[in-house]
């Protein structure tokens, strides 16, 4: 893997663990109800990430309630 270029943006400096992990955050904010708008990656593949856990997570949290209703 080549070192990432001083001179490209943030959004160069993620990697498929840092992905995973801001998915993995996304989605237990989106399990607990948490608001979307509390993502905190300046990075935009990373808030990406985070917003696609989001949903995914925010998903089961409304079928949790409807069911629990």
């Amino acid at each position: 893997m080549t070192p990432p270029d001083e001179h490209h943006s943030e959004d160069s400096h993620w990697s498929l663990e840092s992905l995973n992990k801001a998915y993995q955050q996304g989605y237990m904010a989106g399990l607990t109800g948490q608001p979307q708008h509390q993502q905190p990656y300046p990075a935009e593949v990373l808030a990406a990430a985070w917003e696609a856990g989001w949903d995914d997570g925010n998903e089961q949290f409304k079928q949790h309630q409807r069911r629990s209703a």
